[in-house]
C-alpha cells in the first residue's frame, strides 16, 4: 500500500514542477530589500574607505609639506570621477548602445536610460549606479599612492580621467 502512494506522488510532483516553471520564467523583476540595504551599506563603506581612509593613509606616508596635496588629489579624483561617471562612463561600462549603436553605451549618456523604476538584477539601477561609482572612484585613488609627491596636481587629474575612460 505504501509503495503505491509513493509511485503516484512522484509523477504528480514532477507535473506540478513543470506547470510552475513558466510562472517563474515570466515573473516580474522584484527589488529585494535586503540586497538593496546591503549594497547601500557596502557603497558607504567603500566611499569611507576612499575619502578619509585612503587619503589619510597616503597623507601619513608622505612628507609634511605634501600631506595636503595628497588629500586634495584623493578628494579631487572622487569629485571628477563622480561627474564623469554620471555623464558618460556608466553608459560606456554598462550600456547596450541604445539608439546610438555606433558607440557602445551612449544611449545612457547623462543617465538618460535610468529611472526610478529601472532595475539591474534585483537592485534599483540607481543603487547599482552608486555602488559601481564608488569602485570607479577608489581605483584611480589607489594609484595615487604610487606617484605621491612625484606628479603635478593637473597631471594626476588628467591621468585619472583618461584611465577611467580607457581602462575602467
Amino acid at each position: 500500500m505504501r509503495m503505491k502512494k509513493i509511485k503516484y506522488i512522484t509523477p504528480i510532483c514532477f507535473l506540478m514542477m513543470l506547470f510552475a516553471l513558466p510562472q517563474l520564467a515570466f515573473a516580474q523583476d522584484m527589488v529585494d530589500g535586503a540586497n538593496t540595504a546591503w549594497i547601500l551599506t557596502s557603497t558607504a563603506l567603500v566611499l569611507f574607505m576612499t575619502l578619509p581612509g585612503l587619503a589619510l593613509f597616503y597623507g601619513g606616508l608622505v612628507r609634511n609639506k605634501n600631506v595636503l596635496s595628497v588629500l586634495m588629489q584623493c578628494f579631487a579624483i572622487a569629485c571628477m570621477v563622480s561627474i564623469l561617471w554620471m555623464i558618460f562612463v556608466y553608459g560606456l561600462a554598462f550600456g547596450d548602445g541604445g539608439s546610438m549603436n555606433k558607440l557602445v553605451g551612449m544611449g545612457m549618456i547623462f543617465m538618460s536610460g535610468i529611472g526610478l523604476d529601472s532595475t539591474s538584477g534585483d537592485l534599483p539601477e540607481t543603487v547599482f549606479f552608486m555602488f559601481q561609482m564608488t569602485f570607479a572612484i577608489i581605483t584611480p585613488a589607489l594609484i595615487v599612492g604610487g606617484f605621491a609627491e612625484r606628479m603635478k596636481f593637473s597631471a594626476v587629474l588628467w591621468f585619472s580621467a583618461i584611465w577611467l575612460v580607457v581602462v575602467y
